[in-house]
């Protein structure tokens, strides 16, 4: 009798694994149980031991043991998440490919909703909605959200520019391998791997299609994660920009779009420098001159839309080198807020703003990603 071969999985969920023993059961255990009765051979789950220093590659192996759709790839050295995902998707074998991050998690009747959309519309991307989950179990709608509601079927980014500002992550998108081949995308080295590989999944779709549904939820707080973690390693953002804004010229020359993604890029860079759990005090004045020497580098000759308020005031400054100016604005806004919350009356909520969040501009662009 001829050996018959493997059906081919409509989807793979790509998992990189460092550091993560406390969190990885319940991530893995979320996506097996959630796949439809008489689907077990449309998923497959392929995680990626990226030399975790914890009891991660052994649980790796027993989990794999024990659930013969979860295939496992250990590698030798740490090589940090973007290339841990390269590996994951190099043996991945399903039509569609879905990097779910290993310390988060999906809510039950995921995969089903997922399954039947990409059967529906065989998009290239498929963007869905995400919960931010904190430690408290408090659980908070992301700014960009909003951005994804009353979506048709299927669409180009040109019907609908706003979801370029929509968290611009790997998670929130499940892709078509084959379309990935044909853009020649892959994750780079680094923190912020997902700024020039995200943004050209959108730009370069012809079917993009939105399940409007929370299908991810995204742990906030976990000690190592990025937007926790004071490191030098922030820089590293600079080059992830250069390579995105080089992709856009040479694949989609268009003076509109890269204005956008200028003013994205300005955002997300004013994001960073203001938060202190992301830049040591010491490390601010540096980072700010990298980001207006970025401001130089690439802006548009047409210019871009500025926003208003203090939000473009700060734009501004970044253009002017201001550094001492914006230390200023900021220190003030700072202690405006203080004084909101210090004369509020007893037991009345005051919303302060956030560390990392511009006054007026909310980080919808705001990347999170994990320390590796």
């Amino acid at each position: 009798m001829a050996n018959q071969s493997a059906p081919v999985p409509l989807l793979s969920i790509v998992v990189p694994v460092h550091g993560v023993e406390a969190y990885l059961h319940q991530c893995l255990d979320s996506i097996r149980t959630d796949v439809p009765a008489g689907e077990r051979d449309a998923v497959e789950i392929v995680a990626v031991d990226d030399a975790s220093p914890d009891r991660c590659g052994e649980l790796l192996r027993a989990y794999a043991a024990a659930h013969p759709r979860v295939r496992t790839v250990h590698l030798t050295r740490n090589v940090g998440l973007g290339p841990a995902r390269n590996a994951g998707l190099e043996v991945a074998a399903g039509t569609y490919v879905w990097f779910v991050d290993s310390d988060d998690w999906l809510p039950a009747g995921t995969l089903p909703a997922v399954l039947d959309r990409l059967r529906a519309h065989h998009p290239d991307v498929l963007l869905v909605d995400h919960l931010r989950v904190h430690e408290d179990g408090r659980r908070e709608v992301d700014a960009s959200s909003p951005l994804l509601r009353g979506t048709p079927d299927v669409v180009r980014l040109a019907e609908r520019p706003q979801l370029l500002r929509v968290q611009h992550t790997a998670w929130n998108k499940v892709v078509r391998r084959a379309f990935l081949d044909e853009l020649e995308l892959r994750f780079h080295p680094g923190w912020y791997e997902d700024i020039p590989f995200s943004h050209p999944l959108l730009i370069g779709a012809e079917k993009i299609t939105v399940l409007d549904r929370v299908c991810y939820l995204y742990r906030q707080g976990r000690q190592g994660a990025i937007t926790s973690t004071r490191s030098g390693r922030h820089f590293d953002a600079f080059d992830q920009y250069d390579r995105l804004l080089d992709w856009v010229r040479r694949r989609h020359p268009d003076p509109r779009l890269h204005a956008e993604l200028f003013g994205l890029m300005v955002n997300h860079m004013l994001v960073v420098v203001g938060n202190d759990d992301r830049l040591h005090p010491h490390l601010r004045r540096a980072f700010f001159r990298r980001v207006a020497e970025q401001y130089r580098k690439h802006l548009p000759e047409g210019g871009y839309p500025r926003p208003g308020g203090v939000a473009g005031l700060k734009h501004r400054l970044v253009g002017r080198d201001s550094y001492l100016a914006y230390a200023a604005l900021r220190r003030a806004h700072r202690l405006a807020g203080a004084a909101r919350r210090a004369g509020a009356a007893p037991g009345t909520a005051v919303e302060a703003p956030a560390p990392d969040a511009d006054p007026v501009t909310r980080p919808d662009v705001l990347a999170a990603r994990r320390t590796r």
